[in-house]
């Protein structure tokens, strides 16, 4: 059997680089503190923004949904059916997002592999942010399209890349952003980027995930926050972050969903979500529905954690969201301070190169409507704790 040795080598250079992803073992629910490795922990590297994944109403939720469906789907619903139960998951985030339709998917990753290829075709040109996620990448990838790259968050050279596509007898134009680009915490110019896109006749595509549950009114997403309802085309979200589940949809024109139930292959090929999920992800939405509480408490949290982090001369990028970029640019410094922190009881993980370009290394803190002032108190202290260590603060 082939041994595989230079993956071993591989993971030894990694090491040596600070850039080996130590992934440890959780042996509690997410929520505020965890149990990491048997040692108790503040959590501040989640994307339970909200802090659902624990909720006790989506919990008895779940429960209820294995009791009425089962634990499974069966099959595809193009073959074994629809439960009832997906169906009304799909009509509830139609109506929290303020579209037509959605179409609920395995997760985020799987519903851009899912809407990028049955909307762009070998004739046609995908534009896409030179800072999206990989999943977008994964996705234009699978097409024929040509594609553009445009500088990141700059509309004028969107405009020249489009001109350029035009020029090249593209027959259709998908233009691709993140709403919240996930390492830097900072937004898409969404309302630049539609005006954009309706000169060229363009399609307008976002991807909302860490937008979902924390922008807009009751946590609708980036398009609600700008007021773009009817602007964007294809807004495509999760349920894995701000929502605590797993899963992803793509909202929008009932005559898109309908065509994507049709052609989408992770749809058509894979199972969906299960009962407890769904039943989990009907909760969460109603929840955020009726009260806007934890959106609220997640942006309180958010300021002041970082007003006191920037006060003691920590480097926080520009994010303009929950997301908490402390920026230390070496990959070895910035896998210390990870490491360093855990020992104090904060779990934060180091970002390196290929999740972020070289020479960018970072601790990505995500603040959660979970965390009390007391516990940011707490990873206030140790954050300067740490870096005074490191000599990374004075």
């Amino acid at each position: 059997m082939y041994n595989f040795d230079e993956f071993k080598v591989d993971i030894e250079n990694s090491k040596e680089k600070g850039l080996y992803v130590n992934i440890r073992n959780l042996f509690s629910a997410q929520g505020a503190w965890l149990n990491v490795d048997g040692k108790k922990v503040l959590n501040m590297c989640s994307n339970n923004y909200l802090g659902l994944a624990d909720d006790n109403e989506l919990k008895k939720a779940a429960i209820q949904g294995i009791e009425k469906w089962g634990v499974g789907p069966g099959a595809v619903r193009t073959i074994a059916g629809t439960m009832e139960i997906h169906n009304i998951l799909e009509n509830k985030l139609a109506e929290f997002k303020g579209v037509e339709a959605t179409i609920v998917l395995q997760s985020g990753f799987t519903a851009n592999q899912a809407v990028i290829p049955v909307v762009a075709g070998k004739e046609d040109a995908i534009l896409s942010d030179k800072l999206n996620h990989a999943s977008i990448i994964d996705g234009v990838r699978l097409t024929k399209a040509k594609r553009y790259v445009w500088e990141h968050r700059d509309p004028n050279d969107l405009r020249k890349k489009l001109e350029e596509a035009k020029n090249d007898g593209a027959k259709k134009l998908l233009v691709i952003t993140d709403g919240v680009f996930s390492m830097d915490g900072d937004l898409a110019p969404l309302p630049d980027l539609a005006e954009v896109c309706e000169e060229f006749n363009a399609i307008l595509m976002v991807d909302d995930a860490h937008g979902e549950g924390v922008l807009g009114s009751h946590g609708r997403g980036i398009v609600d926050h700008f007021n773009l309802h009817g602007k964007v085309d294809i807004e495509v979200g999760t349920l894995s972050k701000a929502f605590g589940i797993v899963g992803g949809f793509v909202a929008g024109k009932k005559n898109l969903i309908d065509y994507l139930k049709q052609k989408a292959r992770p749809f058509l090929f894979s199972s969906s979500l299960s009962p407890a999920e769904t039943a989990a992800g009907i909760a969460a939405v109603e929840k955020l529905s009726r009260s806007d509480e934890l959106v609220k408490k997640l942006w309180s949290n958010a300021e002041y954690f970082k007003k006191k982090l920037i006060k003691l001369g920590f480097d926080c990028g520009h994010s303009e969201t929950p997301i908490t970029p402390v920026m230390l640019y070496d990959a070895k410094l910035s896998s210390e301070f990870s490491k360093k922190l855990y020992d104090e009881g904060i779990f934060a993980s180091s970002i390196g190169f290929p999740t972020v370009p070289r020479g960018e290394a970072r601790i990505r803190v995500m603040i959660s409507a979970a965390h009390t002032k007391e516990d940011l108190d707490f990873a206030v202290e140790k954050f300067e704790s740490v870096g005074k260590d490191l000599n990374v603060i004075k």
